[in-house]
């Protein structure tokens, strides 16, 4: 059986730690569907570490405890007209659980929404983390400030990791301003070929798009989403639609009308309804997107929609003891797949992740030795052996 240790200080974390044994770290629970399931001996109760210890909103600079609820950080920063400007996503809806999750789980997994074409990743945005390695050891890496002349970005590294590597107990980010307002460009009945072909014009403009998408249906629409002040985004959106005059006369959401669709595009609602289906997210190189969905397509029965212009697709496949990963896998020829939600069964029968090179594998373990050579922390969460 399971046990659930709570540590209330780094210290206290650091000696149990210190101790051994498998752990699985876990703040509000939300994220523990994502990845190969684990077999730990011991949850390790992070939410003690929470609440926002430093915000100072003319730095554009806030630390946290990484058993803080997105939902405190979110209300902060609104008060100040800030945000997280790589767009979080909430898969709460896809994968069944009631709210978004904590600050550690999010930058543990890194997730980023559609405005990463414009802002970046989730690691883009870490400045420094505070906590404990697998040895038992506290430390902290980075800092308040952009620029950061310290040697090996440690800070980046445990973005992504799922939790492999250390557990967190404060992280420190960038935050911006939030935009004036909004709108979004939208042509009508594009092809997949047609709408990457845009997408891809449309991200070499000046113009300075923040959301690229295509929705395939009938009819299918490619959205272009632009930010900024009234007259800034109003003279770029009338640019844009003359520059992608050649796919035919455009429309265009208002503000709220186009934050509600680019909510619903960061948060995959479009496949989270229909639990009959497994969702995968494939990264690829944008041109290639349409052949890699018509690979797919052409072997299973699939939904699907595209962001970051054409360079991430969501796609719903049947339920199967494989989610048709052999499939899915040999479809992508530049890019890689991971598998975000299925059964657990199906988790633990199958690579999660992209299967990785021997020389990148190598590499992994040779991280993973560098921080947790014990494996105590999330063992098999990523891969099998690590």
């Amino acid at each position: 059986m399971t046990s659930i240790f709570k540590p209330l200080s780094k210290t206290e974390l650091a000696e149990f730690v210190a101790k051994g044994g498998k752990l699985e770290i876990m703040g509000s629970g939300t994220k523990r569907a994502l990845g190969r399931p684990s077999q730990p001996e011991t949850l390790l109760d992070m939410s003690a570490f929470r609440g926002i210890s430093l915000y100072e909103p003319e730095e554009l600079v806030l630390e946290a405890g990484a058993g803080t609820p997105l939902s405190d950080i979110d209300r902060a920063l609104a008060k100040n007209n800030q945000q997280l400007a790589f767009e979080p996503p909430d898969y709460s809806k896809m994968l069944g659980v009631k709210h978004k999750g904590t600050l550690g789980g999010l930058m543990a997994c890194g997730h980023s929404g559609p405005r990463r074409i414009k802002a970046g990743a989730a690691r883009d945005h870490i400045l420094g983390v505070a906590g404990v390695s697998g040895r038992g050891e506290i430390f902290k890496a980075g800092g308040r400030v952009v620029k950061n002349v310290t040697g090996f970005d440690v800070s980046k590294l445990m973005v992504g990791s799922f939790g492999t590597l250390a557990a967190l107990t404060s992280i420190t980010v960038k935050v911006l301003p939030i935009a004036a307002t909004e709108e979004t460009l939208v042509f009508s009945g594009l092809s997949d070929a047609k709408a990457i072909q845009a997408m891809s014009l449309a991200m070499q403009s000046a113009c300075d798009v923040s959301g690229a998408a295509h929705l395939p249906g009938t009819p299918a629409q490619t959205l272009f989403r632009l930010e900024g002040i009234r007259p800034s985004v109003v003279y770029r959106r009338q640019r844009l639609a003359s520059h992608l005059r050649i796919f035919g006369a455009a429309d265009y959401l208002n503000e709220k009308e186009s934050f509600l669709q680019w909510k619903a595009i960061r948060d995959v609602d479009l496949l989270s309804a229909d639990d009959a289906r497994f969702v995968w997210k494939l990264s690829v190189t944008p041109s290639k997107g349409a052949e890699t969905v018509a690979r797919i397509s052409k072997q299973l029965d699939i939904q699907y929609f595209y962001d970051w212009a054409g360079g991430l697709i969501w796609l719903g496949v049947p339920r199967s003891n494989q989610a048709y990963a052999y499939i899915i896998r040999n479809s992508v020829e530049d890019g890689h797949a991971t598998l975000v939600r299925a059964e657990e069964e199906v988790r633990e029968r199958i690579e999660v992740f992209q299967p990785q090179a021997p020389a990148l594998s190598a590499l992994t373990q040779r991280v993973k030795a560098s921080f947790d050579p014990g494996g105590v922390f999330n063992h098999g969460r990523m891969y099998k052996d690590i």
